[in-house]
């Protein structure tokens, strides 16, 4: 266990808010004083068995080898986890957000989610002043106070598109939150109360690195991760056709393994695509009374959705 804020600090803002005013913030603080500051940090007892991973991500071998480095380096030793951020870069849909989630599930910790590109002002990650109407805190403060975790998996998702407004820098707060001194201390600026966040695991996607300020780059370790290779692509298609047929009941009716034919064509198809495109296969089969899916099932070209690179579902 892990205290992520002070109990004390907590009171003393409770105790100096006027009583009829700044009920929102009131009642941020009664939270974080019923929750109680105490988080679990997760830390595993040895380097977890990761051949699944290097088989379902081929293309991110060199981000799996670091991580795992880095685990080992903890392990049988009283340190807490420590991964140093991340950034993959790689174009769209070759899987980084889903490696993050799949990193998160390794460690048995949670996982925040930034989106950048969807960022309508540019307080997402520090929280804004509680004297705005309809301020409320970020992100990083609601996944460690909300959350059962003190080293959640946080992804800054597509950070490259990040844009501000005004003064606001979307990514300001990543300056102190990415340094693991500055992080002990990190306060929100809604709630106004230092919180440690130098337990965050980080991993920021992005597309193209040149959008990226350079001071932001020299804190993380930066992995460009290629499209998988046909083979790869097939593996993935695969994988992705045993995983939906083994999940459903009505699976027990189609064939263990697709046929070569199918598995070819659906490696040509985005990863995003893919499984609208076995769930519409597996229903034409259906209807017409087959357990082989076939590649007249599949929808036409360009019907599953516009074509784009080879790589991961999101």
């Amino acid at each position: 266990m892990r205290p992520v804020f002070q109990p004390g600090e907590v009171s003393q803002r409770l105790n100096k808010l006027p009583q009829r005013d700044h009920e929102s913030l009131r009642s941020t603080y009664e939270r974080m004083l019923e929750k109680g500051p105490e988080r679990f940090q997760v830390k595993p007892a040895g380097v977890p068995a990761m051949e699944h991973l290097y088989e379902e991500l081929p293309n991110f071998r060199e981000v799996l080898d670091d991580v795992r480095r880095q685990i080992a380096l903890c392990e049988d030793s009283r340190d807490p986890l420590e991964i140093t951020p991340m950034l993959l870069l790689g174009p769209p849909g070759v899987g980084k957000t889903h490696f993050a989630r799949q990193v998160a599930q390794l460690l048995g910790t949670g996982m925040g989610l930034v989106p950048m590109s969807s960022l309508t002002a540019g307080w997402i990650l520090s929280g804004a002043s509680s004297q705005w109407k309809g301020a409320r805190p970020g992100k990083v403060f609601e996944t460690l106070v909300d959350g059962p975790y003190a080293n959640p998996v946080i992804v800054v998702d597509e950070i490259d598109k990040a844009r501000g407004e005004h003064a606001y820098d979307p990514l300001g707060a990543l300056y102190s939150l990415l340094e693991h001194d500055t992080a002990k201390a990190f306060t929100d600026e809604f709630a106004e109360v230092p919180i440690d966040a130098s337990q965050v695991i980080w991993v920021a996607t992005a597309n193209d690195e040149r959008s990226i300020p350079e001071p932001i780059l020299n804190r993380m370790n930066v992995f460009e991760v290629q499209m998988p290779d046909a083979d790869a692509a097939r593996t993935i298609a695969r994988r992705l056709y045993t995983s939906i047929r083994t999940a459903h009941a009505w699976g027990e009716r189609f064939d263990a393994e697709p046929t070569a034919e199918v598995l070819d064509r659906l490696a040509e198809l985005a990863p995003r695509e893919m499984r609208r495109a076995w769930m519409t296969a597996f229903g034409n089969a259906r209807l017409d009374g087959r357990g082989t899916l076939q590649a007249k099932d599949l929808p036409p070209a360009g019907g599953a959705g516009r074509k784009s690179p080879i790589g991961f579902m999101h």
